[in-house]
């Protein structure tokens, strides 16, 4: 039963029959026939049929809210056996929003120093791909924001603020100020993170109350690209002050405190909500409320 559950996972998270059977190691012959096989153990169609995928019935749609419930679990029985048998151990899978990078090493680091069996693969993410990845069961955690939008059903921890700088050139007409208005960020030739992140809709949220307008000379979805940028000194970017620092920025780059309004948006880890957690997982929150306490 669990294998077919993780095929029903699969084909809602592909969209696609084909694609679905080549992420599980299946043919599409027994794919098809695994979903036939649920759809006659419940008596109901679980998927709209036609020449290709259409999505899931009503019926479909519940079925699927419990296989990613009974899949997880199943998972974290197999993981808490092998915990009691050999240790804590197992592979982590974090989806990090791109401002956070930075900041995932002063979390992961003190982990793996306790627990060296344990392996970790970071994402850099959106934070709508790292909620739809982790209710795929794609991934295990997430670091992204925590008070801005919709979360849903997981448990949140919080680790640290944002709030805003913008990076410029010391030799640029706003260079020498000690703080910046967000309705002053309009004269300002920016290069900003791409509006699929949440960091780049609420930078454009704060502007637009300041009646700011403001069009990016340059969009990316890489801070690197930023950090490039704004080094050369042709360009300024907005900012939180702790990937600022983490990124180290030329000295000729100043760091201006934005204001009307000084805001701060909280940034933290996020794990499905579940009871018990994994052991790795349950270890990883236990050492995220630690880091968090060091911080206030």
């Amino acid at each position: 039963m669990i294998d077919k559950l993780e095929m029903l996972i699969a084909l809602a998270r592909e969209q696609h029959f084909g694609h679905a059977a080549a992420a599980c190691g299946v043919s599409q012959p027994a794919l098809s026939n695994a979903v036939k096989q649920l759809e006659g153990s419940f008596g109901v169609e679980l998927v709209q049929r036609g020449a290709r995928f259409k999505g899931f019935t009503p019926e479909g749609e519940r079925v699927l809210e419990w296989a990613r419930r009974i899949v997880g679990d199943a998972r974290v029985m197999y993981q808490e056996i092998e915990a009691l048998k050999h240790g804590l151990f197992g592979h982590i899978r974090i989806g990090v929003i791109p401002t956070a990078l930075p900041m995932v090493a002063t979390l992961t680091n003190p982990y793996l120093a306790n627990y060296p069996n344990v392996r970790f693969a970071i994402f850099s993410q959106s934070s709508n791909e790292i909620l739809t990845r982790l209710n795929n069961l794609e991934l295990d955690a997430g670091l992204t924001y925590l008070d801005n939008e919709p979360l849903g059903q997981l448990i949140t921890v919080p680790l640290y603020q944002e709030d805003y700088r913008l990076l410029i050139s010391s030799g640029s007409p706003f260079g020498k100020r000690k703080t910046i208005t967000w309705a002053e960020l309009g004269r300002v030739p920016l290069c900003l993170l791409t509006t699929d992140m949440q960091n780049r809709r609420i930078i454009d949220g704060l502007l637009h109350k300041a009646k700011a307008e403001v069009i990016p000379t340059l969009e990316t979805n890489s801070p690197t690209v930023l950090h490039s940028h704004v080094g050369t000194g042709a360009l300024a970017t907005i900012m939180s002050a702790k990937a600022a620092a983490a990124m180290r920025f030329p000295p000729k780059v100043r760091e201006i405190p934005i204001i009307n309004p000084a805001v701060k948006y909280s940034v933290g880890l996020v794990v499905p909500k579940r009871d018990p957690l994994p052991p790795p997982l349950e270890a990883l929150v236990r050492d995220a409320k630690k880091f968090f306490s060091k911080q206030r």
